[in-house]
C-alpha cells in the first residue's frame, strides 16, 4: 500500500511508514488541483495544514482509505465529504501540546518585560533603559479561556511564577480544575479581574470572537492578550482599537485571522509582538506529532484500530445495522444539552430504554458525550477520544438501561448536572430517519432536532407565540415548525420553534423582554 506525504514530517514519522511496509511518497506541498490527479493511486494521505484537501480531491480518492493531519486543526481537510466516500480522517491533538504551551509563556514574558521592542531599539544603536521598564509576573492574575490540554498545561506553569490563574472552561469541572490550580469564573469575572489573558480553545462558530468590542470594555485599564490558538477567536479589529486607546497596554499574536497577515495594522503597532505561527514549531513536536499520525495510520491500515478518528464511530457491521440509527440521535442531544445548560458539568448521566437495551450501546455513549463536547471543543472532539476529553475535565459519567420503555418503544434520555443545578433531554426515532427530541426537563414536546431551535420557558398564558411569531416575522425569519409542552396548565410551559436561519441577538433580546417569557435560546443541532 502507498502513502502520499504533501507537507514536511520528521523522518521519525516517514520510518515508522516504512518500517511497516508502506511505500511512502513525499511530494512536497500540492495545490487541491494537483492533488486531485495523483490522490487515486494512494490508500493513505498524510498533510499539515499547508495542503488543502477538499470534496473535490476526496471525489477523486478512488483508493483511499484514511487522511491523517500531523497536527491538531482539521479545517484544511473537507470532513463531511471523506465521511460520505468512506475515509477515515484523524489527527494527533496531544505531540504539540508542550511546545505551544511554552511559546504562550514565552509570550508572556515578553509581553511583561518589553523583550522585542528593547532587543531593537538597541540594535538600532539607542539606550533607551527606562523606556522599556516592565513589570513582574509574581502576583498577576492571567485568565485562561480554555483549559484543554495546553490551557492546563500553561496553568500550572503559570501558578510555579506565582500568577494567580483563574480560567473560563465550560466543560471542566471544579474538581478537575482545582489540581491543576484554577479558579473557575464566568467570562465576564474572567475579563474584570485578569492582567493577562489568554484564549486555548479551538475555532468554532461559538468561539469565534468569543473576545470582542464589549469584552474589552469589561477588561481592566493596561491588560495584556495572548493568543496562541487559532485566528478569529479574538476580534482583530476590536484589538486593534483597544490598543490604540491604550485599554490594551500590549498583545502578542501568534495566530491570526488571515495567515500571512501581511496587510493586518495590527503590524504596524509597537505595542504588539507578533510570531509566524510557531507554537507547534519546535523539534520534539514535528517528531512527536510525526510519530503519532504515522503510528495511526499504520493502526488503520494494517490492524484495523482507528484513535483520534474525527469522523467514524468504530463499531461492527452487524451492530452498526441495529444501532446506527442512532448514532446522530445520540450526537444531537449532546449538543442540546451543552447549548441550554447553565454553568460547568461535572456529571451525565445516560439511560437507554426499550429494546435498544439488549445490545452494546458504547458507540451511542461516545456519540453524546462528542455531542455534549463539540460546541465548545470544535474539531478537538472525536467519537473516539470523546470519553477521555471529558474525564480529563473531569465529567463523570454513568448510564442505566431499562429493558421496558413506559412510552416509546425505545428512549436515549440524558441528564447533566452543573454547578448552578441540571438539565435533562430525551429523544427517539420515529423511523429509522425521523429523530426526535420528545422531552425537556420533563416537559412532553415533539421536536424536530435540525437546524436553528428557537427554545424559550414561559408562562402558558394566550398570545405568547404570536407576539414571537411578530418579532421573527419583523426580520423575516419563517417558522418551520413548533411544539409546545406543558406539565400543568396555566403553569409554566416550553416553547420549541424550528426557525430557517439565526435570530439576531437584538430579535432575541427582545423575545426575552416578552413578559411571561421566563429564558429564550437559541440554538443550532
Amino acid at each position: 500500500m502507498k502513502i502520499l506525504v504533501t507537507d514536511p514530517l520528521a523522518k521519525e514519522g516517514l520510518g515508522i511508514l516504512k518500517e511497516e511496509g508502506f511505500a511512502v511518497d513525499c511530494k512536497g506541498k500540492l495545490s487541491p488541483e494537483e492533488l486531485a490527479k495523483i490522490i487515486p493511486g494512494y490508500e493513505g494521505l498524510i498533510v499539515r495544514s499547508g495542503t488543502r484537501v477538499p470534496k473535490e480531491v476526496i471525489e477523486k480518492a478512488t483508493n483511499l482509505k484514511v487522511i491523517g493531519r500531523a497536527g491538531v486543526g482539521l479545517d484544511n481537510v473537507d470532513i463531511e465529504a471523506a465521511t460520505a466516500k468512506g475515509i477515515i480522517v484523524m489527527n494527533s491533538p496531544a505531540g504539540n501540546t508542550i511546545s505551544t504551551a511554552e511559546h504562550t509563556l514565552a509570550m508572556i514574558f515578553a509581553l511583561a518585560r518589553n523583550i522585542p521592542q528593547a532587543d531593537h531599539s538597541l540594535k538600532e544603536r539607542t539606550w533607551e533603559k527606562k523606556k522599556f521598564t516592565g513589570s513582574e509576573l509574581y502576583g498577576k492574575t492571567l485568565g485562561i479561556i480554555g483549559l484543554g490540554r495546553v490551557g492546563s498545561r500553561i496553568a500550572k506553569l503559570a501558578s510555579s511564577l506565582g500568577m494567580k490563574v483563574i480560567g473560563y472552561d465550560p466543560f471542566i469541572s471544579p474538581e478537575k480544575a482545582a489540581k491543576v490550580q484554577v479558579r473557575l469564573v464566568d467570562l465576564k469575572e474572567l475579563f474584570q479581574q485578569s492582567d493577562y489573558i489568554t484564549v486555548h480553545t479551538p475555532l468554532t462558530p461559538e468561539t469565534k470572537g468569543i473576545v470582542g468590542k464589549g469584552e474589552f470594555k469589561l477588561m481592566k485599564e493596561g491588560v495584556r492578550i495572548i493568543n496562541c490558538a487559532r485566528g478569529g477567536i479574538i476580534d482583530e479589529g476590536a484589538l486593534y482599537e483597544a490598543l490604540k486607546e491604550g485599554k490594551v497596554k500590549g498583545a502578542a499574536l501568534d495566530v491570526y485571522e488571515k495567515e500571512p497577515p501581511i496587510e493586518s495594522p495590527l503590524l504596524g503597532l509597537d505595542n504588539v509582538i507578533t510570531t509566524p505561527h510557531l507554537g507547534a514549531s519546535t523539534d520534539e513536536a514535528q517528531i512527536n506529532v510525526a510519530r503519532d499520525i504515522a503510528q495511526q495510520i499504520c493502526d488503520v491500515l494494517k490492524r484495523k484500530i482507528s484513535l483520534h478518528a474525527a469522523n467514524i464511530p468504530v463499531v461492527d457491521e452487524r451492530l452498526a445495522k441495529i444501532i446506527g440509527p442512532y448514532f446522530a440521535l445520540a450526537e444531537k442531544l449532546g449538543m442540546l444539552i451543552a447549548q441550554l445548560k447553565e454553568g460547568s458539568v461535572g456529571r451525565l448521566e445516560i439511560e437507554y430504554q426499550g429494546e435498544i437495551t439488549e445490545y452494546d450501546l458504547s458507540s451511542l455513549r461516545h456519540n453524546l458525550i462528542k455531542g455534549l463536547l463539540k460546541p465548545s471543543l470544535g474539531e478537538q472532539v472525536n467519537y473516539v477520544n470523546a470519553p477521555l476529553l471529558a474525564k480529563e475535565r473531569g465529567i463523570k459519567v454513568s448510564e442505566t438501561k431499562t429493558v421496558s420503555g413506559e412510552e416509546f418503544t425505545n428512549l436515549m434520555s440524558c441528564k447533566v448536572k452543573t454547578d448552578s443545578g441540571g438539565l435533562a433531554v430525551s429523544g427517539t426515532l420515529l423511523s429509522k430517519s425521523d429523530l426526535r427530541i420528545v422531552k425537556i426537563d420533563g416537559y412532553p414536546i415533539n421536536a424536530v432536532p435540525e437546524g436553528y431551535l428557537l427554545i424559550c420557558r414561559n408562562e402558558d398564558k394566550p398570545g405568547i407565540i404570536g407576539r414571537v411569531g411578530t418579532i421573527l416575522g419583523e426580520r423575516e425569519i419563517n417558522i418551520a415548525g413548533m411544539t409546545l409542552g406543558r406539565k400543568k396548565k396555566g403553569g409554566l410551559a416550553i416553547t420549541v420553534l424550528n426557525v430557517d436561519r439565526v435570530i439576531p441577538a437584538d430579535s432575541l433580546l427582545k423575545i426575552r423582554e416578552i413578559p411571561p417569557v421566563k429564558s429564550a435560546k437559541l440554538v443550532k443541532l
